[in-house]
């Protein structure tokens, strides 16, 4: 494809929480995850890829505007792996691959292991890499005791006792304020192997930059995404390394108990600052 992506990115995208939980531990009753030793906020690579695939989804939905060609989605609720990696065309298990990468965004991506089923099409490892997020400091990870005024059963109406201690049935969990910090990547090597190409990477930075307005819920409380600073390299390997970038992006607290975006002073390179052959480019 002659609009496949030419050029190594890195990138850096800054959100925040407030009075909500970004990410449940499932393994520590869904509290907001955590560095054990540090106690920083932790939300997983999956939880912001879900994210994207959400917003993608919703777009070829809503979109008239949008070509939905290309753009299904492979990891999605009730969807039947197996069924879906046998549907794909090919005798070979390289043909099958591309037959995928080709009709489901995600897999041109992120990459997916798809090696399961009677007509397994192997593993594609996408351009697209995202590290866990960590919160630029400490968090809390507060519990509240939540009530209702109903009861679930006419046993328990018709019971006194139960009635006195019905209104109280489960906690929840948030984090007051947390900023987060995500590194991501972008290989132009892996993104000729699964055809990303530039159409999709508009997509991706939209996906990010508007992935929290369509993921709202009361247990998230409100998730706003602050910065995506993105660095293009000329070439396809690129034209420096990664952390030598996200070095020169400094993030740092003016205030004792952050509790707002207005608490943290962000420091940005000037073009003049970047390495020979990178850009610094400002999404939001």
């Amino acid at each position: 494809m002659s609009d496949v992506v030419k050029n190594r990115y890195d990138f850096i995208f800054l959100y925040d929480v407030k009075d909500g939980n970004p990410n449940g531990d499932p393994d520590q009753a869904n509290l907001p995850r955590a560095d054990v030793e540090n106690q920083h906020g932790i939300i997983t690579d999956v939880c912001i890829k879900r994210k994207v695939r959400n917003y993608v989804m919703l777009k070829s939905t809503f979109d008239e505007s949008f070509d939905k060609t290309g753009y299904n989605i492979f990891i999605q609720q009730d969807n039947v792996l197996n069924t879906v990696i046998e549907s794909a065309d090919g005798k070979e298990l390289k043909d099958r691959q591309v037959d995928l990468c080709k009709n489901y965004y995600d897999i041109r991506t992120f990459g997916a292991v798809m090696s399961t089923g009677n007509k397994p099409a192997g593993t594609v490892r996408g351009p697209v890499q995202f590290v866990f997020s960590r919160s630029m400091d400490r968090i809390y990870q507060a519990e509240h005791s939540i009530t209702r005024c109903a009861v679930t059963t006419p046993k328990e109406a018709t019971a006194q006792e139960s009635r006195e201690h019905a209104s109280t049935f489960g906690r929840k969990s948030t984090v007051p304020y947390a900023l987060y910090r995500m590194h991501g990547f972008i290989s132009a090597v892996d993104a000729v192997k699964t055809g990303f190409n530039e159409k999709d990477l508009e997509l991706l930075w939209e996906s990010l930059i508007n992935a929290f307005e369509h993921d709202r819920a009361a247990a998230r409380g409100e998730m706003n995404p602050r910065k995506l600073i993105v660095f293009k390299h000329d070439s396809h390997l690129g034209n420096a390394r990664s952390g030598e970038l996200f070095e020169k992006v400094i993030v740092k607290s003016n205030s004792d108990l952050p509790r707002s975006f207005t608490d943290y002073a962000i420091t940005i390179p000037k073009s003049s600052d970047m390495p020979s052959g990178v850009a610094l480019l400002e999404k939001l």
